[in-house]
Order: C-alpha cells, then structure tokens, then sequence
C-alpha cells in the first residue's frame, strides 16, 4: 500500500477519532438527552463528511494532483475504520466501565423517544412494543450494541467513501 496513503488515513482517522471522543464527552458532560438529539446529529455527520472531504483533497494533492477511485477510496476507508475504532473504543470505556448508570439513563430515554415517535406516526400498539422488546434485547450503548454500531458505522463510511471517491478522483492525463 501507498505510504501517502496510509499516513493520510491515520492522520485523519485519529482527527475523526478524538472529534468523536471529543463531542461525546461534550454531550456526557452537558447533558445525556443529547444523545438522542437528531439535529445534533445530523450536525456531527455533517462535520465527519467535512473532514472526510478535507482528507481526500490533501490526499489527491499530496499524490501529486491525481488520485484513482481505489487511492481515494481506501485512504478514506482506513480513516473511517480508525475514527470509529477509537470512537467506539472510548465509549466503550466510558459507558461499560465508567458511568453504567448514565449508560442506562440514555437508553431509557431512547426507548421513550422511539415511543413517542411510533406513536406519533400512529403505528399499533403491538408493532410498538416489538420494537421495544428489541431495543432492551440489546442496548445501544452496551458493549455488544457499540461493537454492532461498528458495523452500521462502517456501512455508512462505505458509503460515503465510495461517493466521496469517485467526486474528488483525476486520473492521470494519458499523454
């Protein structure tokens, strides 16, 4: 693998890493209910998209002005598996180890906040409490809900990566 490459995804998965880390000690601190805040977290994708972008230009311009889909791609997909591993790593820590008791207050306060949803949305009382049953089976912010959060993380990352890569790619003028 390219070193540029590399160093380029480590350098920004540890920035998205510590972002993370960062604004989930914000939100612990000032209060857990923005843990369930859409609008705060549509913001923070926001942001990781900001920074994904910011990547792959200095990526495309430390490969001398060109860069392939795959350069792209990978960069960007190394960045996106360290930032969620130290995310998910932290709240792990945080969540499991640290403070169990704010851990469950959040995912009280998300099970009420499906249910207003659900209800809102007039959906019948047996489907909302299937979907309940679900989310006490395995809570969010548990160990087995984050490391599964890995992968809904990666998915997305995917996402986003391959979108992101085939904008911000130049291949090299053939003469």
């Amino acid at each position: 693998m390219n070193e540029i490459i590399k160093k380029n995804g480590i350098k920004f998965g540890v920035i998205s890493g510590l972002f993370s880390v960062f604004y989930v000690i914000s939100m612990y601190i000032v209060d857990y209910k923005l843990f369930i805040n859409i609008w705060l977290g549509v913001t923070v994708m926001l942001v990781f998209l900001a920074i994904g972008i910011f990547q792959l230009l200095e990526l495309r311009k430390n490969l001398g002005g060109f860069m392939s889909f795959k350069e792209g791609f990978t960069g960007y997909f190394i960045a996106a598996l360290l930032g969620i591993l130290i995310s998910t790593s932290f709240s792990i820590l945080l969540f499991n180890f640290i403070d169990t008791a704010t851990r469950d207050l959040i995912h009280e306060a998300l099970i009420t906040f499906q249910v207003e949803n659900l209800q809102k949305w007039n959906v019948p009382a047996a489907e909302i409490k299937k979907a309940v049953d679900s989310m006490k089976e395995t809570p969010q912010f548990s160990t087995i809900g984050l490391l599964y959060g890995i992968l809904k993380s990666l998915l997305g990352s995917i996402v986003f990566g391959l979108i992101l890569a085939a904008i911000f790619k130049k291949n090299k003028p053939v003469f």
